[in-house]
């Protein structure tokens, strides 16, 4: 499919204008790394304790911050989670330590610093677990289940929790709801000793700094890794110019994309990550078939200067390029909007990364190729060829 038809657009005449907007991007990602929100890096690598938590009502972030500070966790991050009408948050602390006792502090503070008006002496029954509720029952028997307790009120209270988590999404709006799943004589105990709280604790996951700091480094490695593989490949498939080139060009679309969530204050975790090595690959791809086309035209039109040459390949490759990205970015933008919280780092590195990594192809490795040609013939040097022309006559290129 041809989008444009026969295209003659100068866009190594216009490159000074989006080098000045790379420029300003890569600046102010910079700075802000340096200075401002440095990079906001998520618990998967900084450690920490993530809870996640159900509410009855719509969530009040400001609300629960009030209840944080209270607490004295200060630094507590809240943001929602999942889709809107389930009433979810994330609350993530700086709690370091990664022990089962971590694990239940983690819960316990968050429980403490929420039930702020709960009713003294009695137990929320939206926050406790399936032994607390056994252990209550057996040291109440209001079933007068002699030696068939332990048992039986096992089973009562597996009833109460999967109730509670599985059909009520893990918050019961009033201790009557548990009406439908034990005896009346239960139920009446647990009125007497037990209130529900307009907030559930669905889970708990906790990241040392010892695993935060071994992700850190296997990130930035794999980032490194995948660019080196690609300049290797490049080195061989064309001249060493060219995947230099394809990489500046990578590392500048992962430089804005990183500078990018520094300045939006947006988390990078690990799918924002494999976002990240994803665009490596795709902005790769797409340099490559920019460079291909480069490879055939200098057999081709050998009479021309190099600089009409990329500019001729860059429009020959634009409704391939159009398509394939305008495509891709529609998807990933659709994943942004309607992806979740979930997915919301991810899908922002992909809208950000194509974007820039689709101009980079065009507007940084194709005019980072010319500038080192045009200096070595400045200099009197040969141009390099690529491989599939060594056997050839070598290619004549104007200054």
């Amino acid at each position: 499919m041809e989008l444009f038809r026969n295209p003659n657009i100068d866009f190594l005449g216009k490159k000074w204008i989006f080098l000045g907007l790379s420029l300003v991007l890569s600046v102010g990602g910079l700075l802000s790394i340096l200075f401002w929100h440095h990079i906001p890096l998520g618990v998967d690598f900084s450690g920490g304790t993530i809870v996640r938590v159900k509410f009855t009502t719509p969530p009040n972030a400001d609300a629960i911050r009030a209840d944080m500070d209270k607490a004295g966790l200060k630094n507590a991050r809240i943001q929602p989670y999942g889709q809107a009408s389930n009433n979810e948050v994330l609350i993530a602390l700086e709690q370091k330590e990664t022990s089962e006792q971590a694990l239940d502090q983690g819960k316990n503070t968050i429980i403490k610093a929420l039930s702020g008006n709960a009713p003294e002496g009695k137990q929320d029954l939206n926050n406790v677990g399936y032994a607390t509720l056994q252990q209550y029952l057996m040291s109440k028997d209001p079933l007068h289940a002699g030696t068939d307790a332990e048992l039986r009120y096992g089973q009562l209270a597996r009833a109460i929790v999967d109730f509670r988590d599985k059909t009520k999404d893990g918050v019961l709006s009033s201790v009557n709801d548990i009406a439908s799943v034990v005896p009346p004589a239960v139920l009446q105990s647990f009125q007497a000793d037990f209130h529900t709280s307009n907030f559930g604790i669905r889970n708990v996951d906790i990241i040392g700094p010892t695993v935060g700091k071994q992700l850190q480094k296997q990130a930035v490695l794999a980032t490194l890794y995948s660019l080196l593989g690609m300049l290797i490949y490049l080195w061989f498939r064309f001249e060493l110019i060219y995947g230099v080139a394809a990489v500046v060009a990578c590392f500048h679309d992962t430089l804005i994309t990183v500078g990018m969530f520094s300045l939006l204050n947006v988390e990078i975790s690990l799918t924002v990550i494999a976002a990240i090595l994803t665009l490596v690959g795709y902005s790769m791809n797409d340099t490559i078939v920019v460079f291909d086309r480069i490879r055939e035209n200098l057999k081709l039109l050998r009479r021309e200067s190099l600089t009409e040459i990329v500019n001729k390949s860059i429009n020959q490759t634009l409704s391939r390029t159009v398509l394939t990205s305008g495509l891709t970015f529609l998807t990933v933008l659709s994943l942004y909007i309607f992806g979740g919280e979930v997915l919301h780092g991810f899908s922002l590195a992909l809208v950000i990364g194509i974007l820039i990594g689709t101009y980079s192809s065009i507007f940084i490795a194709a005019p980072m190729l010319v500038a080192y040609q045009e200096s070595r013939v400045r200099k009197g040097a040969k141009v390099a060829t690529l491989p599939a022309e060594r056997s050839k006559d070598k290619v004549k290129v104007k200054a």
